[in-house]
């Protein structure tokens, strides 16, 4: 049975969830596949990982990188597992591209090609978003697409960490002149 419990943030409400021994969620409330692992849960601050995962966003929204990690239980397919796998690995204050994730996967699996399409498809499905940082993973082209918590808190998700959301916003702009 999941636990849950809420957390204020400065980029709006947040819900994480807990299997009382992991972290299973993190949303913003009301993002697209909002609470997909929390049927059922119970509401209780008590746990530890709970109160872990609130310093560690704590730490997070202070504008530094958290020096500790928690227990997380990925809750998906394998191929999403994998992919969140290789998100949780961008630095902090770093980004790729799907392109550059498809491209990883491709060569562990020794396969000509992978979908960037299908990397998309299961980052937007990540359950613990921001310690899980899907937001560092940005279009090819230059673009700040894909994120479940909207646009505009990926941007503001990659300024805290110092990131020139400019040049992407720069790429944007002539994409669109070429159209």
């Amino acid at each position: 049975m999941p636990y849950f419990c809420r957390y204020s943030s400065p980029l709006g409400k947040i819900v994480l969830a807990s299997d009382a021994e992991a972290l299973c969620g993190l949303w913003f409330e009301g993002q697209r596949y909002f609470a997909s692992t929390l049927e059922g849960g119970i509401e209780r601050e008590d746990f530890p990982v709970l109160k872990m995962a609130r310093e560690w966003l704590d730490v997070y929204f202070s504008g530094k990188d958290p020096d500790f990690s928690l227990p997380i239980k990925l809750i998906g397919t394998e191929f999403q597992k994998e992919v969140w796998r290789i998100v949780s690995a961008i630095p902090y204050g770093s980004t790729t591209t799907y392109g550059e994730i498809a491209h990883q996967i491709a060569q562990k699996h020794n396969i000509e090609r992978m979908s960037s399409q299908a990397v998309g498809c299961a980052v937007s499905r990540n359950n613990i978003a921001i310690i899980i940082p899907c937001h560092r993973v940005v279009g090819a082209n230059g673009t700040l697409t894909g994120y479940a918590g909207g646009t505009e808190r990926k941007q503001k998700l990659l300024l805290l960490e110092g990131v020139d959301v400019g040049i992407f916003s720069a790429k944007r702009k002539i994409m669109h002149n070429k159209i």
